[in-house]
């Protein structure tokens, strides 16, 4: 099997007169952490953007498990299990933890009113079963006290522990990961940081990190990725990262 999960060639993708990211090619290998790093405007997030197709590239090819996925919707490329959360969490605040999370997966039998009255037996059996599933994946997550919390309540750090939760709840293959520890205090960021490690060990995640914060990303990424004006700077360990110095001078600071 191919180690290499998701492969970006050539990916170029402009607004108006602003070329946000510019013939960019990155590998992404599979059950690994891979960070990518750079300063505000770098085209991280519109990179993001493009391989979990919310934008559309104008050049380039976006391949997974070897198959060119260029310009795939991103409901199609959810079935796949890419996955991405975002900055700001998008939970529905309304609902309460555990309704956040069953409301996740797919073709169930309850959103159909045909089905969900002549299957009623098949329906509350799916429900169960969904049910079941949320709150196996907030134990595994250290967040079961919060079960029927209303969603719009929880911190931004809890916020971002339900968007993993979220992933859980399908088959995902590679999640990325986009500024995970924004806005969190240092006790959520390790409750997060531990989340990630643990479903890349035990459930074989690969996932990809968007993220400031260098410490972070030291701790969890085999390969980190320095974007700069929508292009590849350098890209290595942390701590090849920290000692080179086209990254110190673009990025970290001479004072890091």
């Amino acid at each position: 099997m191919n180690d290499i999960l998701v492969k970006v060639q050539n990916m170029s993708k402009s607004f108006g007169g602003l070329k946000a990211i510019d013939n960019c090619s990155i590998e992404i290998k599979r059950n690994s952490i891979t960070g990518i790093i750079g300063p505000n405007g770098s085209g991280k997030s519109t990179l993001f953007n493009l391989i979990t197709g919310n934008l559309k590239p104008d050049e380039g090819h976006i391949f997974y498990n070897g198959s060119d996925i260029t310009n795939q919707e991103p409901f199609e490329l959810f079935n796949l299990g890419i996955l991405r959360t975002f900055q700001i969490a998008h939970e529905f605040s309304n609902l309460t933890v555990i309704e956040n999370l069953m409301m996740v997966p797919g073709n169930q039998l309850g959103e159909n009113l045909i089905t969900s009255i002549f299957l009623r037996d098949n329906f509350k059996k799916q429900e169960n079963e969904i049910k079941e599933k949320a709150f196996e994946v907030l134990k595994f997550l250290k967040i079961d006290h919060l079960i029927n919390e209303k969603a719009g309540n929880l911190s931004g750090g809890q916020k971002k522990l339900l968007e993993l939760a979220r992933t859980m709840m399908v088959d995902a293959k590679i999640v990325f990961l986009d500024e995970v520890g924004a806005g969190v205090n240092k006790s959520l960021l390790k409750e997060i940081s531990d989340s990630i490690l643990k479903l890349h060990e035990e459930r074989k995640y690969t996932f990809c990190i968007i993220e400031h914060d260098i410490d972070f990303i030291t701790k969890l990424c085999d390969l980190v990725i320095v974007l700069a004006e929508g292009k590849v700077l350098f890209e290595g360990t942390a701590r090849e990262v920290k000692e080179n110095n086209e990254v110190i001078n673009s990025y970290l600071g001479k004072n890091y």
